[in-house]
């Protein structure tokens, strides 16, 4: 018998549990927090649609995950993808290459929000990005997913361990509108019957899950940064790898605070080998704040590296008129992740805090001075780079 469906909030209830998250927030009793908290809870379960209802492991079919919409904590740098995969199926990505500084393929568990599978057991992550693919001259390539390497099989290969359910893609680029995206298509390579139209009690589960997902993204998110806050307290960098995340890669992160009249100064040395680096800003709820329309990350292409060999960065309310302004967008507290990708050191940044009238008497003498036309054109180049880039 076909299930009577009920009224549609009947499914949506989880999403109560994702404001009572609030409380978990900085300030809970903020209204604007408060505000900010229900867009954030809007913004996930509308990606909910595409995690639930675009794609399944018999058919897959990649999906926009992080990006200037779906902010999540994404890298500015990446246009992230995702498609459901199983260790159950054998697959084949294939495309080409385009001239982006890095693609990077991992499978991994479910995302941030999702259900874990009955099968989840131990580690279920694995990578490879693309200085290890056997890449064509004219730039194509392709890659087998699959839970064993057949025998006798010399190309390209991705293993999908037990408990895997994602292939998350990373299209990295450097000098955003230099650089062309990457062209992909995925495939199931085993028979599997027609796409099927979903029952009803199908859809209502995955509307019901759709609702859930906003609090079981932001438990863990929060989480994460209040450890942060926790162990390494206001304005201090504490580098770590993160679980789940590329295995290369080493993120640096700090929550960081400072009042509208005061500034604050990044200053780091730099790995001698460094294939990859960035720093970005994030707000109070671990989402990366604006960054088309505001100068809010850099990376090893554009950041400006001063006379002594050191990467220095300010975060100010105001434009301090020096280069790699990290612009915080109207927050005063959130966070910064840094990222050292296969770099040959880690170092750990400093952040110090200064008034933001005496900010030049804490940088070198040798600090270029940014006019107001420079950062215009320097943001009118980053709109564009970022909205030539395909998102979606």
């Amino acid at each position: 018998m076909t299930t009577q469906p009920g009224p549609l909030f009947d499914y949506l209830r989880d999403l109560e549990e994702a404001v009572a998250g609030i409380a978990n927030t900085w300030r809970p009793d903020d209204p604007q927090y408060r505000a900010d908290v229900y867009r954030q809870i809007m913004m996930q379960m509308s990606y909910g649609y595409f995690a639930f209802f675009h794609a399944t492991p018999e058919h897959p079919d990649w999906a926009p995950l992080w990006n200037p919409v779906y902010t999540l904590q994404p890298n500015p740098d990446d246009i992230y993808l995702q498609s459901p995969v199983s260790p159950a199926y054998s697959y084949r990505v294939s495309g080409t290459r385009g001239t982006v500084k890095m693609i990077t393929f991992n499978t991994q568990g479910p995302l941030a929000g999702m259900p874990d599978p009955p099968d989840m057991t131990g580690e279920c992550y694995a990578d490879l990005d693309d200085r290890h693919l056997q890449i064509e001259p004219d730039g194509t390539f392709e890659i087998l997913l699959s839970a064993e390497r057949p025998e006798g099989h010399t190309g390209n290969w991705l293993q999908i361990r037990p408990g895997a359910t994602t292939l998350m893609v990373r299209k990295r680029s450097y000098d955003w509108s230099g650089e062309v995206d990457p062209m992909l298509s995925i495939e199931n390579l085993d028979p599997v019957p027609p796409k099927p139209r979903l029952s009803t009690d199908e859809i209502l589960q995955r509307i019901r899950n759709m609702a859930g997902m906003p609090a079981k993204a932001t438990a863990l998110f929060y989480g994460m940064q209040n450890q942060l806050r926790e162990e390494a307290g206001i304005n201090v960098f504490k580098p770590a790898p993160i679980g789940g995340a590329l295995s290369r890669q080493i993120y640096i992160p700090a929550v960081y605070e400072f009042e509208a009249d005061e500034a604050l100064i990044i200053e780091t040395a730099l790995p001698d080998v460094r294939p990859y680096w960035n720093f970005q800003l994030n707000d109070p709820y671990y989402n990366a704040v604006e960054y088309v329309y505001r100068m809010s990350s850099t990376n090893g292409h554009f950041a400006k590296i001063s006379g002594d060999g050191k990467f220095r960065a300010v975060i100010s309310l105001e434009d301090p008129g020096v280069p790699n302004r990290l612009d915080p967008a109207g927050f005063r507290q959130g966070t910064i992740y840094g990222r050292w990708y296969d770099c040959d050191s880690c170092p750990t940044p400093t952040i110090k805090r200064v008034k933001f009238e005496e900010l030049r008497d804490h940088l070198p003498a040798d600090t270029p001075h940014v006019s107001p036309q420079d950062r215009a054109t320097e943001l009118q180049e980053r709109v564009r780079g970022c909205q030539r880039r395909r998102r979606w």
